[in-house]
């Protein structure tokens, strides 16, 4: 399809400067008019959820500890420059054995949800056969852990590491992958079960198919049509079956989810025919591929055609088993993206135009800051007459952050947070059922193909002693969880502007 137009990083204390400057000049993009005036966590209701995210594979390092296998992504980082600075994430955060202290440092900050994933080749190293029991008692002990300091696990079955050895033999280009990540969650279900009352499926299952599989940007670095159609129509059969083994062998009582990626679309040109077309193949393929099959509606030919070669992949009886009645839909936003003809690009023939060549504010990753995406993207999932409730389970921006005497003076995320959460409010006023917010990520962490340089977390890592140090923001979103008014205006005009 397209690769995004990337901004260039850069991470001195001139960097940070250049990033207030901008927000001082351009407040309105982190707080557009549509933002609430102020809020506080008890305008979500008593039952709102309110936590942080991470992932496996980019926090917990020992990566061949204990007799765990390796998956694809400890293939793909030693592939030639395949990672920015040829990071890897053999260490990461060393959650692995730290994560007492993460969890003390999350209860001491008031979280009371912490979302995570369990990594596959840990739990069973060749991906099928016998479990490992050293790799089954650490998440065994973490849940544990959550459950003694008043933190809710939310579990995530499949977050993009997929065992090296399910790769050698198809992974998710062969159809036995969707048994096999059955039988995995299964093996879950029947150990953390008992404790865990939250659980999800896949992890943006468009982002492993199509960075993993057709652009080759992430693991397993496979750049093929053919890989990313056949990958697709079994993710979408797996995130269903995988449902069913969860439900099969889980209480009734529990919460059954799977996330989504996306991101709000607008045409370049609003108005021109071939623009408004280009936003609509764009939007079946990135918003639409997975969540469509999931809700019944099969998947999104009609404004994509291309996908009509799915049909090769398919089966008797896979159309009725693509749906699957989930409790709930993680939706997952960082940004919009704008959208372009281009008859050079085959099969979708659309583009994106980036954040630098449109002169907006972007982050670290290059992507627009614009706050609103959250609440459109909530409002485009909550149209869906099959839609279940909605928890926005990432949501998040990487900026140049500088460690200054102690603290990080993160000004640009606590903004851009205050604005989200807001948009996410503003979105339940209007009927949409969201009920959950979850801040990507808790602690800065290896961030796949663009290695350590992004920070995300509210905490700070400083990755040669894995020191931790809670951002401005982190205290920020301790100070709203524990009751505190957030006033948006206030921010905006004395915070941002005396910069």
């Amino acid at each position: 399809m397209w690769k995004k137009q990337k901004a260039a990083a850069p991470t001195c204390p001139l960097a940070h400067g250049f990033l207030s400057l901008l927000m001082a000049a351009l407040p309105s993009a982190f707080f557009p008019p549509t933002t609430p005036a102020s809020y506080s966590r008890s305008d979500f209701g008593p039952n709102f959820h309110w936590g942080v995210s991470t992932a496996a594979y980019q926090t917990e390092g020992s990566w061949a500890a204990d007799g765990k296998g390796p998956s694809i992504w400890d293939a793909f980082v030693r592939g030639r420059r395949a990672i920015k600075g040829r990071h890897t994430g053999d260490v990461a955060t060393d959650f692995y054995h730290r994560w007492p202290a993460d969890l003390d440092l999350m209860q001491a900050l008031g979280i009371p949800d912490f979302r995570f994933s369990a990594a596959w080749a840990r739990v069973m190293p060749t991906g099928t056969g016998p479990v490992h029991a050293p790799g089954l008692d650490f998440y065994d002990r973490l849940v544990d852990g959550c459950l003694e300091r008043g933190i809710r696990p939310w579990l995530t079955v499949y977050h993009w590491d997929l065992p090296q050895a399910l790769q050698q033999r198809g992974g998710w280009t062969n159809r036995a992958v969707v048994g096999w990540l059955a039988d995995y969650a299964h093996v879950l279900a029947a150990r953390l079960g008992d404790r865990v009352q939250h659980w999800m499926v896949l992890n943006e299952p468009m982002v492993f198919t199509g960075a993993g599989h057709l652009l080759g940007v992430h693991a397993p670095g496979r750049r093929s049509l053919g890989a990313f159609l056949a990958a697709t129509h079994h993710a979408a059969l797996a995130q269903a079956e995988g449902g069913r083994a969860l439900r099969a062998a889980l209480p009734a009582s529990t919460s059954i989810g799977t996330t989504f990626s996306c991101s709000y679309l607008m045409p370049w040109r609003p108005g021109l025919p071939r623009d408004e077309r280009a936003t609509r193949r764009a939007d079946a393929v990135l918003n639409r591929l997975f969540v469509e099959p999931a809700a019944g509606l099969g998947y999104p030919v009609a404004d994509a055609p291309f996908l009509s070669r799915l049909e090769r992949y398919m089966q008797p009886g896979d159309e009725a088993a693509l749906p699957f009645a989930f409790d709930f839909w993680g939706v997952q936003n960082y940004t919009r993206e704008v959208v372009r003809h281009a008859p050079y690009v085959p099969l979708l023939w659309a583009n994106l135009v980036g954040a630098v060549r449109r002169g907006v504010p972007y982050t670290q990753m290059g992507w627009e800051v614009f706050p609103e995406s959250i609440y459109h993207m909530l409002k485009q999932f909550g149209a869906y007459a099959q839609a279940p409730r909605l928890l926005v389970t990432e949501n998040g921006a990487a900026f140049p952050d500088v460690l200054v005497a102690g603290t990080v003076p993160d000004v640009a995320r606590e903004a851009y947070l205050r604005a989200c959460i807001g948009q996410v409010l503003r979105a339940q006023r209007d009927g949409v059922p969201v009920d959950g917010y979850f801040a990507w990520s808790f602690t800065d962490n290896f961030e796949w193909a663009e290695g350590y340089e992004p920070r995300f977390g509210l905490v700070h890592v400083e990755y040669e002693t894995q020191r931790r140090t809670v951002k401005n923001s982190g205290y920020w979103y301790q100070r709203l969880l524990a009751g505190e008014e957030v006033c948006t205006e206030l921010f905006r005009h004395d915070s941002i502007t005396a910069l």
